[in-house]
């Protein structure tokens, strides 16, 4: 979101590293474990030329990066923007792999990215740009060995022309487990486009489950209205919560007595922004952040609540749809707030869990209902917040270093099962 400046206290990948070593401490892991899994296994950069429509030919620079894959295939996004660098594709790749692993996922992790700006490119250079770094990075790809899927201004349509690359490049023998995220005629999944924020929506519900407090009039505010906040909105609202507040990249709306998330939306499509909603008043997004509320829901960028906001936020509870929206001093100030935090690697683990629904599903080539979607991925959400919560109560921690326990401990346990190869 353009009008919110990127506070870098410390970087995204120094925070998932700060939260493994405190779990590791926890967790009393062995030095040589220790040294296994703070670091990726493998890290490739590319750089390779892409012909733009005015005959131009420019050069881009690419990433890819997997977590160990001691629980199976590696498993992550693609994204594609203009600041992406090597750092942020680790700290992410290693986020994936705990979020793999909390929710009981054969998978470690991963993730990709170049470097591009695409609101500034046309169709047919984001295809040639696709298509060739799907072949740069192919021998490291393949669904049993590491599964891209969408992320940040990819889609379906990138998703599409990465396994027709490389399945082209292995003989025209189509491979639909090669990639998830896919349009559902090459073999994705329903439910796949609302998995992040139906199942941030589940968590939800727990936590207020948790903390007693009934969804009926519950309060939320939405920063970030895109894919993952509106569904969760659209959801919490037809659930009986308020949802009294949301925003975009231009701006927010608020209403104290609750909006429509779904005319919201509508609003959105026809003008392309939340703001001017009618019957609303506007909020900017900082603003939106220290709303009085049940629940914040920070969906948009990392790094928004920072040391400056955290001691004037006022909502009982915060859900991260976003990946890595709190800061490592704004965690801090929330835990002695007491102001329970949802972590992203839980929260937005719905999107990574019907991306391993999909594979399994194209694996088999036998498909799913949308409703037996659902009712698998509320089972693991479910299943997965009440390891995290019942970890924090034992270990009197928060929910944050919860997650990062129950996550990495599984992680060794298999690393140890499998032992030393040398």
């Amino acid at each position: 979101m353009p009008e919110l400046r990127r506070r870098t206290e410390i970087s995204m990948l120094e925070t998932a590293r700060h939260f493994f070593d405190r779990a590791a401490e926890k967790l009393g892991l062995e030095e040589a474990m220790v040294a296994l899994l703070r670091y990726p296994k493998r890290k490739l950069i590319v750089t390779f030329p892409v012909r733009m429509d005015d005959g131009r030919v420019l050069h881009f620079e690419g990433y890819r990066v997997q977590h160990h894959p001691v629980l199976g295939p590696t498993k992550g996004g693609i994204r594609y923007h203009p600041e992406v660098t090597l750092d942020e594709v680790q700290a992410l790749a290693v986020l994936m792999a705990w979020k793999c692993s909390l929710m009981g996922l054969p998978f470690g992790g991963a993730k990709g990215g170049v470097r591009c700006n695409p609101k500034e490119m046309s169709e047919g250079e984001l295809e040639r740009l696709t298509r060739r770094y799907a072949a740069e990075i192919a021998p490291l790809i393949g669904q049993d060995v590491d599964i891209p899927a969408p992320d940040v201004y990819t889609g379906e349509r990138e998703m599409a022309w990465i396994v027709d690359t490389i399945s082209m490049h292995n003989n025209a023998q189509f491979m639909p487990g090669l990639v998830t995220g896919k349009p559902k005629v090459l073999g994705g999944s329903e439910g796949r486009d609302t998995a992040t924020g139906r199942g941030g929506f589940f968590v939800a519900l727990q936590l207020l489950e948790h903390l007693d407090v009934p969804v009926e009039g519950a309060t939320a505010a939405v920063q970030g209205f895109g894919n993952a906040g509106s569904v969760f909105a659209v959801n919490f609202h037809r659930a009986g919560g308020k949802v009294i507040a949301v925003s975009d990249s231009k701006g927010g709306i608020y209403n104290p007595q609750g909006l429509d998330p779904e005319a919201v939306l509508q609003h959105k499509r026809e003008t392309g922004s939340v703001v001017g909603f009618p019957g609303a008043d506007s909020v900017s997004n900082e603003e939106l952040l220290e709303l009085e509320c049940d629940l914040l829901v920070p969906a948009a960028l990392e790094n928004v609540l920072h040391e400056g906001n955290a001691p004037n936020v006022k909502a009982k509870a915060i859900v991260e749809l976003a990946n890595g929206p709190t800061t490592l001093k704004a965690d801090a100030i929330f835990h002695e707030r007491g102001i329970p935090v949802a972590p992203d690697i839980l929260a937005n683990a719905g999107g990574v869990t019907v991306s391993y629904f999909e594979w399994v599903q194209d694996r088999a080539f036998y498909f799913w209902s949308a409703e037996e979607v659902d009712r698998k991925l509320k089972q693991f959400m479910d299943r997965a917040f009440r390891k995290v919560w019942h970890r924090s109560r034992e270990e009197k921690v928060d929910l944050r270093m919860a997650s990062y326990m129950v996550a990495i401990e599984r992680v060794a346990e298999a690393a140890r099962a499998r032992g030393l190869y040398a």
